[in-house]
């Protein structure tokens, strides 16, 4: 028994509808034939000493015979049907690739240009240069965060800062004395 499969890639992939159909119909009917002739290979085995039995068993191998010839020209009935299916089929998806690549009225290629530029589209001009501008900005502010804390840290110490720090009272301290005029002698008067 031969099998055949026309069509299919090495990714699985089976191609049109019509093709897959097509495939099944070929494997249901050598699964039909290749039954009959395991049957016509039963008979072989089956023994026959009258002449009753040696009819029964012919009429049972011209019965398997009718059942193969049946298969195949049910399968040739509908392969010349289908034909017209896959004729349509591939006639439908070249209809589309020749719709795509149709050349653009002036028109259709400035609203392209429009809807690449303003972004409507995902992907576009736009969109590309806002990602990669947040980009920049999101990187410089991270450099001058870290140049920050690098530069603080050299610059003063825990033990340094911790010194600067002003408690309260000092601080009221000084401002009270921007307060009162350098000049300013206290006086009490009574009356």
């Amino acid at each position: 028994m031969n099998i055949k499969l026309q069509g299919i890639d090495l990714l699985g992939n089976l191609g049109l509808k019509s093709t897959q159909d097509r495939l099944n119909r070929q494997a249901e009917r050598d699964n039909k034939i290749a039954f009959f002739e395991q049957q016509k290979e039963n008979l072989k085995n089956m023994k026959a000493d009258t002449i009753d039995e040696i009819a029964k068993k012919l009429a049972m191998f011209h019965g398997y015979e009718d059942q193969i010839a049946a298969a195949k020209m049910e399968y040739n009935n509908a392969q010349m049907f289908h034909v017209f299916d896959e004729a349509q089929e591939l006639a439908e998806k070249i209809a589309e690739a020749a719709e795509k690549n149709e050349p653009k009225t002036p028109e259709e290629r400035r609203e392209d240009m429009i809807e690449e530029a303003t972004g409507v589209e995902n992907d576009g001009m736009l969109d590309e240069l806002m990602d990669n501008l947040t980009d920049a900005v999101e990187e410089v502010t991270e450099e001058m965060v870290e140049d920050l804390q690098q530069s603080s840290e050299e610059i003063l110490s825990e033990d340094e800062l911790n010194q600067m720090m002003l408690t309260e009272e000092e601080l009221e301290k000084l401002e009270q004395e921007k307060r009162i005029p350098v000049n300013y002698i206290p006086f009490d008067y009574r009356i």
